[in-house]
């Protein structure tokens, strides 16, 4: 099978490579502090993945993008699409834009004496933080925005190298010291200026990645910055993410606090594993579908808000999958399900039970459908939980407790269901998307209005809100996505333990 595979991953990547699936990263220059990161220790240990749905490409011809029922696809001025979602709820608050597929969430940040925009990728898999560099010639570098001295008076770039191998990319450079300003918050930080990246970061609009791990990386740990200079009065930050289909795109990240505008009822807490080695890793109690359990037991779930999909362990995909009707595989790895599926999965964390739409778990092609929850071990023995689950969930990471919440998301706010796809900079595209009239307070750090500081939701109602189980979209027209405009094989090779 191996060899099919590698066969199979050598024709895709001949034909073009369309997504990138990035996580915890391992410095080239040193091992990763325990066996629980996930490494990269080679292209022998990847695997392909066919996946239907994805945006625009960068070349397509714009009058042909966009669509009646979702936002107009039009290029921005380096060519890449972006989502523009609707102004913050709260203070300490940025919005996330996404690629319009679902693939990639970030944040625009500012750099250096000139607040030069930039797209970062928030990534709670990474420790460090890095920028494309003015100085890098790799394809990926000339497509994007970059950041360079001739953009800063207050750049200091240092003789130390770093490297970072991702799961299906990796980036080189100098590490430099200047100001970020994200969320309205600047301070002087420690981050990486990429002078080489590799092909896969062409794909997609991200200028670079903001670290949003419990650990650091080769740069300074940007939540333990805010903390440092006083500019958060907890080290907690929450992450809604807006789905593509939805129409709305109210995705937004919140330092310091929640946003109690994104969620309803109470927020459920799961402390961190200390076998996790500072990652965002919390035990998995089991996996469902249509109330029958897998009994799937003894697993950490890696939360990681730089991945796209799901992965497990094979004889536990191979478990969840038995219950769905009609699922098929030839690998163990892959899974075909039947289009009229339309009953969502459940995952349970501390016996509180939250649903993953199919809209996210599965993806749709001329009449063939297939499961984006893949049987491979890019941890060990664990899961990793990619943005495929937070779509259906608000998050708190909260790095003061070491634990992490989910709560059910608020309604969508009654807006007109269309969000201007960015054509320009960031710089150029202030005043667009909607907007709503007033900001909520940012709640405290306890991690809830309606939930007391450290007590985990026993799954009890709220003002007759559900407490635990997200809002459930409704099964019509959720299989696809207008904005899905054409279809390409794409590759990722996964990292893996060896």
């Amino acid at each position: 099978m191996l060899r099919a595979v590698l066969l199979l991953q050598l024709t895709l990547w001949v034909a073009n490579i369309h997504a990138f699936f990035p996580w915890i990263a391992c410095e080239a220059d040193k091992s990763c502090p325990g066996k629980s990161r996930r490494e990269l220790p080679g292209p022998a240990k990847g695997i392909t993945l066919d996946l239907w749905h994805r945006g625009p490409d960068v070349n397509e011809d714009l009058d042909k993008r966009g669509s009646a029922n979702g936002p107009d696809l039009v290029g921005r001025s380096n060519k890449y699409t972006v989502v523009k979602p609707l102004e913050p709820t709260a203070e300490k608050s940025a919005g996330i834009h996404q690629d319009g597929a679902d693939y990639s969430y970030f944040v625009e940040a500012k750099f250096g004496s000139a607040d030069k925009p930039m797209y970062m990728l928030i990534d709670s898999g990474a420790g460090t933080t890095w920028v494309m560099g003015s100085t890098c010639k790799s394809d990926a570098c000339l497509m994007h925005n970059t950041f360079g001295p001739d953009d800063s008076k207050s750049l200091k770039v240092d003789d130390k190298a770093f490297s970072i191998n991702y799961g299906t990319g990796e980036v080189t450079g100098r590490l430099a010291h200047d100001s970020i300003s994200v969320a309205g918050m600047k301070l002087d930080v420690k981050f990486g200026l990429a002078n080489e990246t590799s092909v896969d970061f062409t794909h997609f609009p991200f200028d670079g990645i903001l670290g949003l791990s419990m650990g650091s990386g080769s740069t300074d740990n940007f939540m333990g910055a805010l903390m440092e200079k006083k500019l958060l009065d907890s080290r907690i930050f929450s992450v809604n993410i807006g789905r593509a289909s939805d129409g709305i795109n109210n995705g937004q990240v919140t330092f310091g606090g929640t946003d109690p505008s994104k969620y309803v009822g109470q927020i459920s807490y799961t402390p961190v594993s200390p076998k996790a080695n500072g990652d965002w890793a919390i035990p998995l109690d089991d996996l469902s579908h249509n109330g029958k359990t897998s009994g799937i037991t003894g697993r950490l779930a890696y939360i990681d808000t730089g991945t796209s999909f799901a992965f497990g362990p094979e004889s536990d995909v191979a478990a969840i999958h038995k219950l769905i009707p009609g699922a098929t595989t030839e690998d163990k790895v892959y899974y075909k399900v039947p289009c009229n599926t339309d009953t969502p999965l459940t995952v349970k964390f501390s016996g509180v039970a939250y649903t993953i739409s199919p809209k996210d778990w599965i993806s749709k092609r001329d009449g063939s459908c297939q499961s984006n929850i893949y049987g491979y071990e890019v941890v060990k023995d664990q899961w990793l939980f990619g943005d495929l689950f937070l779509k259906n969930v608000y998050t708190v990471f909260d790095g003061a407790q070491k634990r992490i919440g989910f709560a059910s998301k608020a309604p969508l706010p009654d807006v007109p269901k269309t969000i201007p796809v960015v054509t320009t900079p960031p710089s150029v595209t202030e005043g667009l998307g909607g907007h709503l009239p007033t900001a909520s307070p940012l709640t405290p750090s306890d991690g809830s209005a309606s939930s007391p500081a450290g007590q985990q939701s026993d799954g009890a109602t709220n003002g007759g809100a559900p407490s635990s189980t997200p809002k459930h979209v409704s099964p019509a027209d959720q299989l696809e996505s207008p904005v899905y405009v054409s279809v390409l094989c794409v590759v990722a090779v996964l990292a893996m333990v060896a």
